[in-house]
């Protein structure tokens, strides 16, 4: 990919002459309008069409799921209550007290990547009499069996939890809810708080028993990580969470884990298709080891100011570029009225000091 979203859609337009009929109108204003417009919502502009020009065999499960096993070429590896059928691969059955996971045996070394994930979450249960949901990891540890959605609390990476029973009965929010999560190990996922003390930032999504496919996709790229869904079968992603500031590590593997309790679904993964996206970087991104970053993230507060938030998010809705865009017009807007006001006010003073010569 020679050059990125917002490269092309200029170009064309200049192809076209639109931007030269814009120039020519004298309205430039227009122009660092698109380009502003155009950076901001890069990340629609960027996300994969899911073409195989970029796709990652070795980091993809697909269907008849060869490579899936415990063999010694095998690239997936499996535990638990999942079972390996040829249509689907199923986490855990529509029963009680099931765990199951499949993970990548393959480190991931790509620094900007995107994973479509295509599920299946359905059971016999009715409103809130079912659970527990589905989580995708990207981490240090693999087939580490544990009490979140399967896997291990303690973990090391980025975790996406699509939980499907509201445990914190306090909470206002909509379930099936989509969170995220980035851990260096010494953070827990907080089962009866919803994992709401730490997490990143979410969405409600209506995912169970659909009659239609319903995907979810993970980018993270230039330090972004962005999340988007589509689950209402228009086939179209929408944004679930968009945050900037996060470090994530190569080398890690990814895997997706589900589990049930007193309450239960069937969780089924279809496929997760892994894209390298091709991103320029700096000389010094490109010589940092990155098999030894941390695990991190930068929030406007710590986790544990979070805990007393009603809203349960660091941030009560992610931080889109949407929402920087409004914000950067009304500051604008705010620095014109401010401008104007004092314009006013000095020509006042001016014409009343003129009275008394």
């Amino acid at each position: 990919m020679a050059m990125g979203g917002c490269e092309r859609v200029v170009s064309t337009l200049f192809q076209q002459g639109v931007l030269v009929k814009m120039y020519n109108l004298r309205t430039g204003a227009s122009i660092y309008l698109l380009l502003v417009l155009c950076s901001v919502s890069l990340v629609y502009a960027d996300i994969t069409d899911g073409s195989n020009e970029h796709l990652k065999r070795e980091h993809s499960l697909m269907k008849p799921y060869q490579g899936v096993g415990t063999g010694s070429s095998s690239q997936w590896d499996f535990w638990g209550s999942t079972l390996v059928t040829s249509q689907y691969i199923r986490l855990t059955p529509d029963d009680r007290s099931k765990q199951g996971s499949i993970w990548n045996t393959v480190p991931c070394f790509l620094k900007d990547w995107e994973m479509h994930v295509q599920f299946k979450v359905h059971g016999s249960g009715k409103k809130n009499l079912h659970g527990d949901g589905i989580a995708i990891w990207y981490t240090r540890e693999k087939l580490h069996p544990g009490p979140v959605f399967g896997s291990n609390a303690n973990f090391h990476g980025l975790a996406i939890f699509i939980d499907t029973y509201p445990n914190d009965e306090s909470s206002d929010r909509s379930f099936p809810y989509i969170s995220a999560m980035i851990n260096n190990g010494t953070l827990s996922y907080d089962h009866s708080k919803d994992g709401r003390v730490t997490e990143l930032g979410g969405c409600s999504a209506e995912i169970r028993n659909k009659d239609h496919d319903t995907y979810l996709a993970i980018r993270y790229s230039k330090g972004r990580l962005t999340v988007m869904v589509d689950v209402d079968d228009k086939n179209e992603w929408k944004e679930c969470i968009d945050i900037g500031g996060v470090r994530l590590p190569t080398g890690y593997y990814f895997g997706a884990s589900s589990a049930t309790g007193d309450l239960s679904d069937n969780h089924d993964i279809i496929s997760m298709k892994m894209y390298q996206l091709m991103v320029e970087h700096t000389p010094e991104e490109d010589n940092l080891d990155w098999t030894k970053i941390e695990p991190s993230v930068s929030l406007l507060k710590s986790p544990k100011d979070n805990i007393d938030d009603p809203t349960g998010n660091f941030r009560s809705t992610p931080l889109t570029g949407w929402k920087v865009f409004l914000l950067l017009l009304c500051a604008l807007l705010g620095i014109v009225v401010c401008a104007v006001v004092g314009a006013v006010v000095f020509q006042k003073r001016q014409e009343r000091n003129k009275r008394f010569y």
